[in-house]
């Protein structure tokens, strides 16, 4: 059994990272998508939230599980008998990161391969980041996030 973790801060999921999720969950028995936690950042949603947005957002995908994690990447992957790690690649500037993180990754874990899957060009200008801030600017994002992402972001920007 092959098992791979799609990890990210999903603040808040995309169509972009429901593609990727779907596109991994075909190459791998089980595919773990991990809410990463991050002290240092300061994130418009909750984890639990995030959690929520993304198990609603990818319940139809049945190799699916959803977790949520704070530390080093191959920490969970150690912990969790995991190789594979996924990440998707907008661009050349996104290589440039992920490329770097996963030397790190394979250095620290040697067991731990990366796989990059290049993003649906569609989607290939997206970010969460984007989309929170046309929604600040009450511009619509409907064609980039679902619905229950959509009104939960619209929710949370009300309250500011």
């Amino acid at each position: 059994m092959i098992r791979a973790v799609y990890p990210g801060s999903f603040d808040p999921i995309t169509y972009g990272h429901i593609d990727i999720a779907k596109r991994a969950a075909k190459l791998f028995d089980e595919l773990y998508v991990v809410v990463m936690e991050n002290k240092r950042k300061n994130y418009t949603f909750t984890v639990e939230e995030r959690i929520e947005m993304v198990r609603e957002c990818l319940k139809d995908i049945p190799n699916v599980k959803i977790e949520s994690f704070s530390g080093l990447l191959v920490e969970y992957t150690e912990k969790n008998k995991i190789n594979v790690v996924i990440r998707g690649l907008r661009a050349v500037t996104d290589f440039e990161y992920e490329l770097q993180m996963a030397l790190a990754n394979k250095e620290i874990c040697n067991g731990v391969e990366t796989v990059f899957l290049m993003t649906d060009k569609s989607y290939s200008f997206l970010s969460s980041s984007l989309v929170k801030e046309v929604a600040s600017f009450g511009g619509p994002i409907s064609q980039w996030v679902p619905e229950n992402v959509a009104k939960k972001l619209s929710e949370k920007i009300q309250k500011r």
